[in-house]
């Protein structure tokens, strides 16, 4: 009987380690190569956005803090004295209220109008080439031709729209003259001029919406409105998101219209506007006007981070 032997303490088998990884050359000349193409193609749109975007955003948050007359060599340091006037005045709710009903109203009707206009428009019928194009042609057109257009056929002595109501036995409303019924005549244009847009983008998102769950709803018997409300808008959210960003910017910054239809900004003083007025009216204040064109840009950030952060969540995805 042979006798095993046990293995002497130092000859005990080692396990092999793990093979040291190689270490990975971060500059290799194709990473060198990627960023200098990289640096030709952004390079100069940086320096182009550097210079025309934020150079002359952070010079209007500098003159924001004078008090400086347009034109004069000289001006005050005053610090936030220009932002404490404003929301302080008579004015600012005023001007603040006219922005948010002009944004609201033409934001709304522009998305209501644009989305029934798509659907009869994505109806498969005979001429819809032409409508769409028809749709489509003022929001091509310059802002300053259409608001003369509009002008004319508003003006209460020699307008189309004058004319049409003297035939009657009716005077025409002092569209012009009256606050009231200036604001409203410039949302009318403004939303008869950019309901195109917001008609062509739902236009393209019905016609991109999945065809074989729409004929599954309507083979289970589901109606037209039935399948639009439960089915088509949820769909429809991704568009209905990047036209409320597009449109409510668009709208907050919106200006020709408002300088050709109403130059005294009677009714009609949004921010954008009230700033334009401070500084080349009859004020000339070029450091009260910045502060002004601050709040607008800190209103339109606030905004958009807004629907970025909590908006986005209800939109679905596909």
């Amino acid at each position: 009987m042979t006798r095993q032997l046990a293995p002497h303490p130092s000859t005990k088998p080692t396990k092999p380690g793990p093979a040291a990884a190689p270490r990975r050359r971060r500059w290799t000349q194709r990473t060198r190569r990627d960023f200098f193409v990289f640096l030709a193609l952004a390079l100069p749109n940086l320096v182009l956005i550097a210079v025309f975007t934020y150079r002359p955003l952070i010079s209007n948050i500098y003159y924001s803090t004078l008090d400086w007359t347009l034109g004069s060599p000289s001006a005050t340091v005053v610090g936030i004295n220009n932002y404490v006037t404003f929301f302080t005045s008579d004015d600012a709710s005023k001007v603040l209220g006219t922005t948010a009903i002009f944004t609201v109203v033409t934001v709304g009707g522009s998305m209501i109008l644009g989305l029934l206009i798509a659907l009869a428009l994505n109806a498969k019928v005979r001429g819809t080439t032409f409508a769409r194009s028809a749709v489509f042609a003022p929001y091509v057109l310059s802002g300053v031709g259409v608001g003369l257009v509009w002008l004319f056929i508003f003006d209460p002595g020699y307008g189309v729209l004058a004319w049409l109501l003297r035939g009657i036995g009716q005077q025409s409303p002092q569209w012009i003259n009256d606050p009231q019924l200036s604001l409203v005549m410039v949302i009318l244009v403004y939303v008869w001029k950019n309901l195109g847009y917001c008609a062509v983008v739902y236009l393209a998102g019905l016609q991109s919406l999945p065809q074989d769950v729409m004929e599954a709803a309507s083979l289970d018997g589901a109606n037209g409105f039935r399948r639009f409300i439960t089915m088509s808008l949820p769909l429809l959210s991704p568009t209905t998101f990047f036209l409320l960003i597009t449109s409510l910017l668009s709208s907050l910054q919106a200006f020709d219209l408002i300088r050709i239809m109403t130059p005294l900004g009677t009714g009609t003083s949004t921010l954008i506007y009230e700033a334009y007025l401070q500084a080349f009216g009859a004020f000339n204040r070029a450091g009260y006007s910045a502060a002004i064109s601050v709040i607008l840009f800190a209103i339109l950030l606030v905004i958009t981070v807004f629907q970025l952060r909590f908006v986005e969540r209800k939109v679905h995805y596909s």
